[in-house]
């Protein structure tokens, strides 16, 4: 371990022995005091998380996501909503998406989308000529251009843990995710709670007898938070991070609504910043009856899934023919550069989660929990498209295909090492641009709530 970390552990130990020593109870403690040590059904801390993340990875991370092959993002914020009747209209300015001018995204995204190897690319190009003249390459077997023709696809769905957006639908545009951050646009009250109410309700293999605490659209009662947790800790590893994935992911969104707030909207300016009422309304341990510091430590579980994954596909974007191809070579080697660098740092922390410890026992068993866990990790998706807040739509929908292409990494470990080391041969693991740029994106969301949090820590420290 680095000097910068042990000074980062050796601070962050020291404000957990203060706050265990002060008797008065301070806005700071009252977020923070639980947001410690260990972290359940993992063999990590917080505080190895704040250093590695805050001092290692966030700023690298930063750099590439500000890149143009990461910073644009094709979606379709038009899809209906499958579940319930949905009027689409946003009461807020600051909900809407300002899609990309056709002459704004690089030629190279635009026409190779779903390509990301130089050999795929040419083959592709060939066969696409070929279709369209009605014609038979004879050069190649039927086998080989099948299979090349299947690139356009990627992968079977049912390897995927989302429900994706068909890329070719004149509905599907590209999104610059850097002119429209995710921050607080207004979207609340009953149409917000829907959302996350039919995530939690319906959708955490939770029975409807179990009340979960701090449901707006229902009466708090003393023992939910007691009744809940008893049935949370008495589920399997499995189903218990399942829950903890979403409500990690949750906490994230929340911490993203409370650093980017509008605070003053004038005639000449618009100021965004960090509103700290609005982060203890979220987090403050009295004021959300004890939830709120449970829903931090949550998202740092979240944290170490997806760095896994991270850690994990290496050997994918390390293959010779892999390219973050935008058209634009010299951008494109300097970013594909970056990238590994930040996945070889990614891969260097030493408290990784195991995800050997899950789907384990009886193999049938875990194989019908393995797909109870995939199809209702895809409802979730889906219900993305009934957010009624087209920029929180957005930003939904990419973490949502983030999470779940980490998910896709994790159980693909067999296919990610057979990776085949020649040029000329087809990878038995595949990610799709798409998938690629929603994985470090949803990454960079949740790096940034873990960067957030201590500067949350510092303006709390000046509140009573």
């Amino acid at each position: 371990m680095d000097c910068v970390m042990k000074v980062m552990l050796l601070l962050c130990t020291l404000q957990l022995l203060n706050c265990k020593d002060s008797g008065s109870s301070s806005a700071e403690q009252r977020c923070f005091c639980q947001v410690t040590g260990h972290i359940d059904d993992c063999v990590c801390d917080v505080e190895s998380i704040d250093a590695f993340n805050n001092m290692q990875l966030f700023p690298k991370l930063q750099r590439l996501l500000e890149s143009d092959y990461f910073r644009f993002y094709k979606v379709n914020l038009n899809k209906p909503c499958p579940f319930w009747a949905d009027d689409r209209h946003c009461g807020s300015k600051y909900c809407a998406v300002k899609p990309c001018k056709p002459n704004e995204v690089p030629d190279g995204i635009k026409s190779n989308s779903y390509k990301y190897s130089e050999e795929a690319n040419n083959a592709l190009q060939e066969c696409e000529k070929a279709e369209k003249l009605g014609a038979v390459d004879s050069s190649l077997s039927e086998e080989t251009r099948q299979a090349l023709l299947e690139w356009n696809r990627h992968d079977d769905e049912e390897d995927r843990f989302c429900v994706v957006d068909d890329e070719g639908s004149p509905n599907s545009q590209y999104v610059d995710l850097l002119l429209n951050p995710e921050r607080y646009t207004g979207y609340k009250g009953p149409e917000a709670w829907q959302i996350w109410n039919s995530i939690y309700e319906e959708n955490c293999f939770k029975p409807y007898s179990v009340k979960r605490p701090l449901n707006p659209t229902r009466a708090y009662r003393e023992n939910d938070g007691k009744t809940f947790y008893r049935w949370l800790e008495g589920l399997c590893v499995e189903k218990r991070a399942f829950f903890r994935l979403v409500s990690g992911l949750h906490a994230s969104i929340n911490i993203h609504l409370s650093a980017r707030y509008l605070l003053d909207d004038n005639w000449f300016e618009q100021k965004w910043g960090h509103n700290v009422t609005e982060f203890q309304q979220r987090f403050d341990a009295e004021l959300t009856r004890g939830e709120g510091p449970k829903r931090l430590r949550n998202l740092y579980f979240l944290y170490l899934i997806e760095l896994r994954a991270l850690s994990k596909v290496l050997p994918f974007f390390e293959q010779p023919s892999f390219q973050l191809y935008t058209g634009q070579p010299d951008q494109d080697g300097r970013t594909k550069d970056l990238l590994v660098e930040l996945l070889h740092v990614a891969k260097s922390f030493p408290l990784h989660f195991d995800e050997t410890s899950l789907f384990t026992g009886n193999k049938q068993e875990a194989a019908k929990l393995k797909e109870d866990f995939k199809l209702t990790f895809r409802n979730i998706s889906k219900i993305m498209d009934c957010v009624g807040c087209f920029k929180c739509r957005l930003w939904g929908k990419l973490q949502t295909q983030g999470l779940g292409t980490a998910l896709k990494i994790l159980f693909s470990e067999r296919q990610i090492e057979a990776l085949p080391k020649s040029k000329s041969s087809l990878p038995s693991f595949q990610l799709t641009r798409q998938e690629i740029v929603a994985l470090f994106n949803a990454f960079g969301r949740i790096s940034t709530s873990i960067r957030e949090l201590a500067n949350f820590r510092g303006l709390l420290s000046k509140v009573r």
